[in-house]
């Protein structure tokens, strides 16, 4: 997006007050659901569905490395023990490990669900949709997430990743079905 994109987006009527502007990179700001669902809505109102759908699994992914730098140690990811796991054993591990991070570090709900060929990951109750209404589902920066961590605990593998359910679009919680092959 580069500064001018974001300076263009939290300048959006749709944002106003809601995110302090100029961001610093130092700052700890805390966002609500509502302004975090705002910024969602402001990706699609300036780039498009498609283009803002785009950024938002970019930023998702970039969301990763940050949130890797920050949690990795904590939640023994980056420990040379979990990386010499098997695949299917650091899938299981790491989507407990991440689940439980959302939901002691966030207000969001996160559930993790296993089945032999797929992991469901339900967020029960979603900042990315929060308030909206939509005909498919809305929450790709969850999914960029997702994305990301599963190409990193893989060593570069690329997984299937789809949002199958959307609380925007009235379904229970926003589930993401993944592969657990890549």
């Amino acid at each position: 997006m580069g500064a001018n994109g974001v300076g263009t987006l939290l300048e959006l009527p749709l944002l106003e007050n809601s995110v302090p502007h100029p961001l610093s990179a130092n700052s700890n700001h805390a966002f609500s659901f509502e302004t975090i669902s705002s910024l969602q809505s402001a990706l699609e109102l300036i780039y498009g569905p498609h283009g803002g759908r785009g950024m938002a699994l970019r930023i998702g992914r970039a969301c990763f490395k940050y949130g890797l730098k920050e949690y990795g140690s904590l939640l023994g990811l980056t420990e040379m023990t979990f990386r010499l796991l098997s695949l299917p054993m650091k899938l299981h591990i790491g989507a407990k490990a991440f689940a439980d991070l959302f939901n002691k570090h966030t207000d969001q709900r996160v559930r993790v669900e296993e089945r032999e060929d797929k992991i469901l990951w339900h967020i029960e109750l979603c900042p990315l949709c929060w308030e909206r209404k939509a005909e498919e589902p809305v929450c790709h920066l969850a999914g960029g997430l997702l994305q990301e961590s599963l190409y990193w605990l893989s060593g570069g593998k690329i997984f299937s990743v789809e949002e199958t359910a959307c609380i925007a679009r009235g379904d229970s919680a926003c589930t993401f079905t993944i592969d657990r092959t890549p």
